[in-house]
């Protein structure tokens, strides 16, 4: 008996915040010293590098649970299930309901409660909760719930990563381009064939050294009196430990599921940097002697920019619902789904359509 994905949804914000709306942003070093280089050259680089023209923000008026909501009508709609027999719901975030305003949050009650609450399910069998695992934390929602199912626990779940990125990160930092907010969601359900599914899966923590690759910290403005802390990243850092480490992940779950490197038909991975995934991509097929296939590897990360969670399960949507061009998945395509994040986190799930 195996998991599958029987809805999906997804839900985009409807602020467009493009490269150029940077244009008149004074960014920083870290010791608050201005770059050499005007914001024109600094977005040039910062496009060639990502791959991000524009990206999404929530309109003030919603939280992480209120998109999270969004996209888990959505997925329930697509599923065409009644709310009321889901056994769990998982949701994945990093920073809870962080307010539109000075970088607090609300994790009073869960997310996961709060988007059960704005479901209107009324089973108290339904379970839900939060789980923090850095950008990776959809995934490890979804293979959270696969093992209810195989030791008979549950027979249908709802998984949600939803982020609010925009809100926690430093204005003068030019890494906040990266970051984007959205949602997205599926719906997990048992089902007696052994053939299609959830076939196997790897996770993995480093963090001898590599736990703080992603931070909180002050503001690069020393003349602030800011007391706000915001995400940092150590960037070079974490490209060389996703280049080094997340191909490896992704064979281990390959060989696990018994399945054919030349079975893959599709890879969909956290949209963290479109040269970075490229590189992932490409070291992973060089490990069984191969060249990665053309399209083998969907992105959105050029309109939506990196939403942390929430970045998969949309991708998996938009391709689903037939919205990225020259971007489909047929019954019997085998897929790899594969993310890194904070932590630092690695995960790798091989599934059969």
């Amino acid at each position: 008996m195996n998991s599958i994905i029987t809805g999906v949804g997804s839900y985009l914000p409807s602020i467009i915040k493009k490269n150029s709306d940077f244009l008149d942003t004074k960014f920083l070093n870290e010791d608050g010293s201005e770059f050499e280089y005007d914001n024109a050259v600094i977005i040039e680089k910062f496009k060639d590098i990502t791959g991000i023209s524009e990206r999404r923000y929530a309109e003030s008026s919603y939280f992480p649970s209120d998109l999270g909501f969004f996209a888990a009508q959505k997925a329930i709609e697509n599923a065409k299930i009644d709310p009321e027999t889901i056994d769990y719901i998982i949701v994945a975030h990093n920073f809870g309901d962080v307010l539109p305003t000075g970088g607090r949050s609300n994790l009073l009650p869960s997310v996961a409660t709060k988007i059960k609450n704005l479901l209107r399910i009324k089973n108290p069998n339904c379970v839900a909760y939060d789980i923090l695992f850095g950008c990776p934390g959809w995934l490890e929602g979804v293979i959270q719930a696969n093992m209810y199912m195989k030791v008979g626990e549950a027979k249908r779940c709802l998984i949600i990563g939803t982020e609010t990125l925009s809100r926690v990160v430093d204005a003068f930092d030019r890494d906040s381009m990266i970051y984007s907010d959205g949602a997205g969601a599926c719906i997990l359900e048992t089902s007696a064939t052994t053939q299609k599914g959830i076939l196997s899966h790897a996770t993995q923590t480093f963090s001898y050294e590599e736990s703080h690759y992603l931070f909180f910290d002050k503001t690069y403005k020393k003349d602030s009196n800011d007391e706000v802390l915001y995400m940092k990243m150590k960037g070079r850092k974490i490209y060389e430990f996703a280049l080094n480490n997340v191909p490896n992940a992704m064979k281990k779950a390959l060989d696990k599921s018994g399945k054919s490197i030349n079975d893959v038909v599709k890879i969909f991975i956290h949209q963290a940097n479109e040269k970075m995934d490229e590189a992932i991509v490409n070291r992973f097929y060089r490990l069984f002697g191969k060249k990665a296939p053309n399209g083998v590897m969907p992105m959105s990360i050029h309109k939506l920019g990196n939403s942390s969670v929430a970045t998969i399960p949309t991708l998996l949507d938009l391709v689903m619902q037939n919205k990225l061009e020259n971007q489909s998945i047929s019954e019997g395509d085998l897929v790899i789904f594969a993310s890194v994040g904070s932590g630092m986190n690695i995960n790798a799930v091989v599934y059969q359509y």
